[in-house]
């Protein structure tokens, strides 16, 4: 079972959604058990906190990649007929990235205060782009503290005003009610750079007291010159004997 459940949106984050999952209890365990799991189109994922017993479980491959794909970070797991509330903790992917391997949930609670990175939504188009600069995003992220329930899956940066030398920092960006950013304050995000114009090489200069390249063909012409004239004077030389 995979369900969204929408919640408000505030003007600087985008929709936030609720996710429930429904897990298998994962019975089988070692390497080759959970890429025979992998095969059959689920994922292995363990779920853990508020000192409560850890379970190992396995939920479906596809709906957690839609869920990830959506900035989800907050889920509803039914585990043995019990709804668990989670933070997605980590997710550990394959060596290109791809494939996820297996996932680690966080039980929270609804009036429990979490830490995470959420991702930045840039709206609009800098007037400064337009006129030729170079925008350039040095964070993709903001840490953030909220409610574990009213985790924003992203905030939306509007950058429609944003000329050539333009920047913004962190404390710059609004959040929704109750979020508190983590970030440092004073951290560029974003900054419109002048556009780069690439220089004309000049031209070479010759050291001083070096001949000039341009005058080679003329001393090269006197000495032709030269030699042919004398020359013609061995030849006058041999007639009047």
């Amino acid at each position: 079972m995979f369900s969204f459940v929408l919640r408000p949106q505030h003007e600087s984050e985008i929709m936030a959604e609720t996710v429930s999952f429904a897990t298998q209890p994962r019975k089988e365990h070692g390497s080759s058990k959970a890429r025979n799991i992998r095969r059959g189109g689920r994922v292995p994922a363990i779920l853990y906190g508020h000192k409560e017993a850890v379970l190992q479980v396995t939920l479906d491959l596809e709906e957690l990649d839609k869920a990830l794909r959506h900035g989800v970070r907050v889920v509803e797991l039914k585990v043995d007929g019990k709804t668990e509330q989670a933070l997605i903790h980590e997710v550990q992917w394959d060596h290109l990235g791809k494939e996820i391997l297996h996932v680690d949930f966080k039980r929270v609670s609804k009036d429990e205060r979490v830490v995470v990175n959420v991702r930045l939504e840039l709206k609009g188009t800098a007037p400064g782009v337009t006129a030729g600069g170079v925008l350039d995003q040095p964070i993709h992220s903001l840490s953030v503290e909220a409610l574990a329930v009213s985790l924003p899956d992203s905030i939306r940066v509007n950058i429609g005003e944003m000329q050539i030398g333009s920047m913004l920092h962190a404390k710059d960006i609004a959040l929704p009610p109750g979020v508190t950013l983590k970030t440092d304050p004073d951290a560029v995000v974003l900054l419109v750079k002048q556009p780069i114009v690439e220089e004309e090489p000049a031209a070479a200069v010759p050291a001083e007291g070096a001949p000039a390249t341009a005058a080679e063909p003329e001393v090269i012409t006197r000495r032709v010159a030269e030699e042919g004239a004398e020359e013609e004077e061995k030849k006058e030389k041999k007639e009047k004997k």
